[in-house]
């Protein structure tokens, strides 16, 4: 049934960010002179700046009344209790309790789990350290120089970010990560490798998946080419909650994780073992341990200074208030450059539904297409078009003081400040106009051109600062999204934990297979596909 406050909420945040449209984002620093103070704010680590984004001070404060109308706080409370919050599959999504510090007491469904938490994120310990060491060899005697990490989307999105963000100049240990079923990706990550240093870490929840089964079993059959039946499982560690498999397929070692923890919020979980080896557990706790902080965060601060809630709420301000239905996130560190590829997983595979909790057609939208390059690359690709195309696309930049390096971080920095407030100024017409005329031009090409080299403005951005991108920011980092995700959620009223869209997909595939390996296509195939399929077997 219709609730009459939530529509009234919605309602008034609409008609807020129609207003709000009349005056300009650099306008409203003089309009409000606290704007800066109530826009900003530090958390585990991060310094959010929501200041140039196109809400108004009223406008945020509609938001904040949306949330709380829409039950946020209770919704946060059922997330942290281990309720069945994903209720298509009538699971809980208590990834916080894999992040918790030892002696937590979380619940599933009202059993005990962290107890089970920790024996597990011992267990990986003891493995991570005994590999690094030498201690846990390979067959003969050997140290371990390289994991061959297994997996796709959640299973691999998330520990291939935070190799790349994480990984020293000259590991010890080197990380190499295959997804795509395309042989290639294997035969790279496979290239020059000697079996008897590699150890091939195969993640899938179900030990199911189709790519990743195919991936497993070419590495396998790699193993077992370069040693002995005896030795190859010693190489080959399973993830999955489906341990039997595993063991069957020949995984000589399995680390498990249970089902309430969804795929893209699985990084914490056995399915983050392979970056543990690679980076050493210290480095590993201090991702769990900036995840915690932003998770305590989430968890305690009031709405209206509550990083995950504001960072939400411009989106959906964004996206409802003013129609603009794509985001673009810049990190401007190189370290980070695989940020933008994982929030796609995350917001897109858990917002990007059609219908609401209960099965009825969406009243209101779902999250905007996400896309994004690191800084200073984007700005020579499509920032041409987040200046001066029609479309109005806000932005992050998510900002590292320092990188690493002797040479000075500040020519990075510099650029995501000034690229910030020329989305916020713009450039008049008669700017442009009069600049190149200073400039020597003759006044009819300077009027001329001047259409041409002018900027609209008014367009916004929301900074995400950090002094060093460190594995407790990192953490504090990827954990604000996902709470941002499941706000998001909330609002629109869709379950941000199934992903019932790649299924459809993956079941087709299976009969195109079986049609490829019969030799034509089946009679009631459609006729591209069927044309299709002909003209590649």
């Amino acid at each position: 049934m219709p609730d009459p406050t939530l529509d009234a909420a919605w309602t008034a945040l609409i008609e807020t960010a129609r207003r709000d449209g009349q005056a300009r984002i650099v306008e409203r620093f003089a309009q409000e002179p606290d704007r800066l103070e109530r826009m900003r704010l530090d958390a585990a680590g991060l310094h959010l700046d929501l200041s140039k984004q196109a809400w108004s001070l009223e406008g945020m404060e509609a938001a904040l009344t949306l949330a709380r109308t829409a039950g946020v706080e209770d919704r946060r409370r059922a997330l942290f209790a281990g309720e069945a919050v994903n209720g298509t599959e009538e699971r809980a999504a208590l990834h916080p309790a894999l992040r918790a510090p030892d002696g937590a007491d979380f619940r599933v469904l009202g059993r005990p789990v962290s107890d089970e938490v920790e024996q597990v994120r011992q267990a990986m310990r003891d493995y991570a350290e005994a590999v690094r060491s030498g201690r846990e060899p390979g067959v003969d005697g050997e140290a371990i120089r390289t994991v061959v990490h297994i997996g796709i989307g959640g299973s691999d999105l998330g520990p291939r970010l935070v190799w790349d963000a994480l990984r020293p100049l000259d590991p010890a240990i080197d990380l190499r990560f295959v997804a795509n079923i395309d042989p290639r990706e294997m035969a790279e990550a496979l290239c020059g490798l000697d079996p008897r240093t590699t150890l091939v870490v195969v993640v899938s929840k179900t030990f199911t998946t189709q790519e990743t089964l195919a991936n497993a079993e070419i590495a396998r059959d790699w193993l077992a080419a370069g040693l002995t039946a005896a030795q190859a499982p010693r190489h080959l560690v399973g993830v999955t909650t489906a341990e039997d498999r595993a063991r069957a397929f020949g995984c000589g070692r399995v680390f498990g994780f249970s089902d309430w923890v969804g795929g893209r919020y699985s990084l914490w979980s056995a399915v983050g073992l392979s970056c543990a080896i690679g980076l050493g557990w210290d480095v590993f706790q201090g991702l769990l341990d900036g995840a915690a902080a932003m998770d305590r965060h989430f968890l305690d601060a009031p709405l209206k200074a509550n990083a995950p809630v504001l960072l939400a709420m411009a989106q959906v301000y964004n996206v409802e208030g003013r129609g603009r239905r794509a985001r673009t996130v810049a990190p401007y560190a190189h370290a980070l450059r695989r940020l933008p590829a994982f929030l796609q997983q995350l917001e897109m595979e858990s917002n990007g539904k059609g219908v609401r909790r209960d099965g009825t057609p969406l009243v209101h939208g779902t999250g905007p297409v996400v896309f994004g390059e690191p800084g200073s690359n984007g700005q020579h690709a499509f920032f041409q078009q987040i200046h001066q195309g029609p479309e109005v696309v806000p932005a992050e930049f998510i900002v590292v003081a320092h990188t690493g390096g002797e040479a000075s971080q500040a020519p990075l920095w510099a650029n995501a400040l000034a690229q910030m407030q020329a989305l916020m100024i713009g450039k008049s017409i008669d700017q442009a106009r009069a600049e190149m005329v200073a400039a020597g031009l003759e006044p009819a090409e300077a009027a001329r051109l001047a259409p041409h080299r002018a900027f609209s403005g008014d367009r916004p951005s929301t900074a995400i600062v950090m002094d060093r991108l460190t594995p407790q920011t990192l953490g504090a980092l990827i954990a604000l999204y996902e709470h941002k995700t499941f706000v998001e959620g909330v609002l629109w009223d869709i379950n941000s934990f199934d992903q019932w869209g790649v299924e459809l997909g993956k079941i087709l595939a299976r009969d195109i297979l079986n049609d490829v390996r019969a030799g034509a296509p089946s009679a009631g195939l459609d006729p591209s596909t069927a044309a299709l399929m002909r003209r590649l077997m």
